[in-house]
C-alpha cells in the first residue's frame, strides 16, 4: 500500500513540474515580461515616482470612504507577498536556476511596479458596494463587469481560491512548522495547533482585524529580516561584489560555472527568477488589488501608487537582499548545500553565529503568520463573488484546519503545484491589464502628470 501510495505521489509530482514547465515556459516569460515593459511605457515609466508612492502610504486620506486605511490595504498586501518567497523561494530558484535567477527576479521587480500599478488601477476604479456595504474589487470584478468576460472572472476566482490553499496557507505553514521542528524541535502538531487557533482569532473580526494586526507585523518583520541581511553582508564583504557580479553575469550566460555554482543556461535562470519573482510579489498575478479595492482613497490613481509600492519593498529591496545573501554565502562558506534551496537559506543565515538562526526564525514566524492572513481575505472575497457571504463560514473553518494540515503534512508537491497556481491566476489578469490599458494610460495622466492625485473622482464607487 505504501509502494503504491509513493507511486501516486510520484506520478502527481512529476505531472504537476511537467505542467509547471510548459506555464512558465517561453510563452508565460514573453506575456509576464512583455506585460511589464507595455505597461511602464503606456504610463510614461510610472516606476520613477516610486518616491511619492512612498510618501502618499503615510497619508491619510481624508473625505473618503472604504473599508480600511491606504496603509492597512498595503500592509495586507504585503503581510501576503512577503513570505516564504522572498527568503526559502529566492534560495529555490538560486538552486534551481543558478545566481542568474536573483537578476530576473530583481527586474520583474522593478518592471512589475508597472504592472501592479495598473491592475490596482482598474480593481479599484470599478469597485463595487456589496449588500453588507463592504467594497469588493480584484481582476474577477474588472473582468465580469468591465470587460463582460464572466467566464474568465469565475476561472480567476478558482485559480486564486486554489493559490491561496498552496502558495497562503499550506506551503507557509509547512515551511515555520519545518523550521521550528528543525531548529527547536518543536513538534509540527504543535506549531499547526497554534497557527491554527492564532489565523482563526484574527479571521473572525474580518478585514479590519487583518489590517490591524499587519500594520503591526509588517513593518516588525521587515526590519528583522532587512537589519538580519544587512549583518550578513557586512560579516562577508570580502564576498559581496563577487557575489553581485556573479549575478548579473550568470543571468546572460548560456552556461557558467563560478563560485560553486553549475549555471542551468539562460531559459532556466529565466523560467525560476520570473516564477520566484511573481510569487514573492504577485504583480501580474491580481491577488494585491483585491484588498487595494478595499482602501479609503479619493481616486484609483492615488490607491494604485501606494499598491505598487509594495513590489518595490517586496522584489526590488527584500528580495535581491536575499539573494546577494544567499550567494555571497555561498562564495564565502563553499560547505553550504546549494542544490537544495530551503537548507540554503537556513545555512546562509546560519553562519551569523548565534544570531542567524534566530533572525530567520522570528522573520519567518512573522512573514508566515502575516501572510496567512493576507492570502485568507483574497480567497474570502473571490468564494464571496462566486457563491455570496453565505460561504463565508464555511470556509473559515476549512482554512484553519487547512493551516494545521499543511504544518504536519509532507508537501513535496505544493512549490510546483503553486507556481502553476501562480500562472492560472496571472493569466486572466494580464489580458483584462493589457487590453484595458488604455484606460490606466488616460488615468495616469488625468491624476498623475497633471498632479490631482488630490482630486475627487466622482465616478468611482466611494
Amino acid at each position: 500500500m505504501i509502494e503504491f501510495l509513493s507511486t501516486i505521489q510520484s506520478f502527481i509530482g512529476n505531472a504537476l513540474a511537467w505542467l509547471s514547465s510548459i506555464l512558465w515556459g517561453l510563452p508565460m516569460i514573453i506575456l509576464l515580461l512583455g506585460t511589464h515593459i507595455i505597461l511602464t511605457i503606456r504610463t510614461g515609466f510610472v516606476q520613477r515616482k516610486i518616491g511619492t508612492a512612498i510618501l502618499l502610504t503615510f497619508k491619510r486620506d481624508k473625505n473618503s470612504t472604504g473599508d480600511i486605511s491606504q496603509f492597512g490595504a498595503l500592509m495586507v498586501a504585503l503581510a501576503a507577498t512577503i513570505g516564504t518567497g522572498n527568503i526559502i523561494g529566492v534560495g529555490i530558484a538560486i538552486a534551481a536556476g543558478g545566481p542568474g535567477a536573483v537578476f530576473w527576479c530583481w527586474l520583474t521587480g522593478v518592471l512589475g511596479i508597472a504592472t501592479k500599478y495598473s491592475e490596482s488601477l482598474l480593481s479599484v476604479k470599478y469597485r463595487i458596494k456589496t449588500e453588507s456595504g463592504k467594497m469588493l474589487g480584484g481582476p474577477m470584478v474588472v473582468l465580469d463587469m468591465v470587460m463582460h468576460k464572466h467566464w474568465l472572472a469565475v476561472f480567476f476566482c478558482i485559480a486564486t481560491a486554489l493559490a491561496a490553499f498552496g502558495i497562503g496557507n499550506m506551503s507557509q505553514a509547512n515551511s515555520i512548522s519545518t523550521l521550528m521542528n528543525d531548529n527547536f524541535s518543536v513538534s509540527p502538531y504543535i506549531t499547526g495547533l497554534v497557527m491554527a487557533f492564532l489565523v482563526g482569532l484574527v479571521m473572525i473580526g474580518g478585514v479590519k482585524w487583518i489590517a490591524s494586526v499587519c500594520k503591526v507585523l509588517v513593518p516588525f518583520m521587515a526590519l528583522i529580516y532587512v537589519v538580519g541581511c544587512i549583518l550578513l553582508l557586512v560579516y562577508n564583504i570580502d564576498y559581496a561584489w563577487d557575489a553581485i557580479k556573479l549575478i548579473i553575469t550568470s543571468a546572460f550566460t548560456p552556461k557558467s560555472v563560478a563560485g560553486g555554482f553549475a549555471g542551468g543556461g539562460i531559459m532556466l535562470s529565466m523560467r525560476y527568477g520570473f516564477a520566484r519573482g511573481l510569487f514573492s510579489n504577485e504583480s501580474g498575478m491580481g491577488s494585491a488589488p483585491i484588498i487595494a479595492s478595499a482602501a479609503k482613497t479619493k481616486n484609483a490613481v492615488r490607491q494604485a501608487l501606494i499598491s505598487a509600492s509594495g513590489t518595490f519593498w517586496d522584489t526590488v529591496v527584500i528580495c535581491a537582499l536575499s539573494g546577494i545573501v544567499m550567494v555571497t554565502s555561498v562564495l564565502a562558506y563553499p560547505d553550504i548545500n546549494f542544490s537544495n534551496g530551503a537548507v540554503l537559506t537556513s545555512m546562509a543565515f546560519g553562519k551569523l553565529h548565534v544570531y542567524g538562526s534566530g533572525i530567520l526564525t522570528i522573520a519567518l514566524l512573522t512573514f508566515v503568520f502575516s501572510t496567512l492572513l493576507g492570502w485568507s481575505y483574497y480567497a474570502e472575497r473571490c468564494l464571496e463573488y462566486l457563491w455570496g457571504s453565505k460561504i463565508i463560514k464555511y470556509y473559515h473553518v476549512i482554512w484553519v484546519v487547512c493551516v494545521f494540515i499543511g504544518a504536519v503534512a509532507k508537501l513535496s508537491l505544493v512549490w510546483d503545484f503553486s507556481d502553476c497556481a501562480n500562472a492560472l491566476m496571472a493569466i486572466p489578469n494580464l489580458i483584462a491589464v493589457i487590453s484595458l490599458s488604455g484606460i490606466v494610460a488616460n488615468e495616469t495622466k488625468k491624476y498623475l502628470w497633471q498632479n490631482r492625485l488630490d482630486e475627487v473622482d466622482e465616478e468611482m464607487v466611494s
